[in-house]
């Protein structure tokens, strides 16, 4: 086996949020390992490692890696392991121990964030998109799901943001605070009705400053950002993303099949 150590590792944790992460590993670790969490990184859970190898999926600024204790326990090596034909052993334990429980922590992030709903609540799939209502590919967005959402096959959550214009912020609580924000949104989307930012309760701005802290949290850019389920070839249950509107193909993947 071999021990390939790289000075930073390169893998991008999708759609995570490692700051006052609850999913880091609570038990006591060996010095080398503490010194690395002392440090900033976040030790995520401990696997089997051959060699006498003890290993440690981590994670740092949205940056995934593995940890190895030596055999005597005083020291760490940060790395991927390779057996003696070349083969990977390190990214398959990486996925287990810090992308899938660190994507179902985001997964609950967004459930806790705050959105309109769009269509049915009793869908049977839920998509998380990040919405500005200055944004005219999130309007885009709104038109091209609408033969999923209008046969009660998909449910989006519209998490409001205010990020692409000084008068975004305003909107957002605007439609966050109106007596109908499921009306308003529908009738802003489609043209209807403009909406226009106003004054709301502190409680609401307080809302849409969360959703664009989370927005920035997750390392994203672009509105819309859709984040959604999907099922790994393992059967676990995963999140993908796409950032802007998505190709007609991509689409197709989001809603999880063809337009009914």
């Amino acid at each position: 086996m071999h021990l390939k150590r790289h000075p930073a590792i390169s893998s991008f944790l999708l759609l995570t949020v490692l700051w006052g992460s609850s999913a880091s590993y609570a038990d006591d670790l060996p010095a080398p390992v503490q010194a690395l969490a002392d440090q900033g990184i976040e030790i995520h859970g401990q696997f089997e490692a051959p060699g006498g190898l003890r290993g440690y999926g981590a994670s740092v600024q949205g940056q995934d890696m593995a940890i190895y204790l030596t055999p005597d326990g005083e020291h760490a090596v940060v790395g991927t392991l390779m057996d003696s034909e070349g083969n990977d052993l390190t990214e398959a334990q990486l996925d287990e121990h810090v992308r899938a429980p660190l994507e179902a922590q985001t997964w609950q992030l967004l459930t806790e964030s705050h959105w309109i709903q769009d269509g049915d609540v009793d869908a049977p799939r839920v998509i998380y998109t990040f919405t500005d209502a200055n944004c005219p590919y999130c309007r885009q967005l709104w038109q091209d799901v609408r033969p999923w959402v209008e046969a009660g096959e998909v449910q989006l959550r519209h998490i409001m943001v205010g990020i692409l214009a000084p008068d975004s912020p305003g909107k957002a609580a605007t439609l966050l605070g109106a007596d109908d924000p499921v009306a308003t949104l529908h009738a802003h989307e489609n043209g209807q009705e403009e909406v226009a930012a106003s004054a709301q309760p502190r409680e609401i701005e307080e809302q849409v400053y969360a959703n664009n802290q989370l927005f920035e949290g997750l390392g994203l850019y672009a509105t819309p950002t859709s984040a959604f389920q999907r099922e790994a070839e393992n059967g676990n249950v995963r999140i993908d993303r796409i950032q802007g509107l998505p190709s007609e193909e991509r689409l197709i993947e989001m809603m999880g099949s063809e337009a009914p």
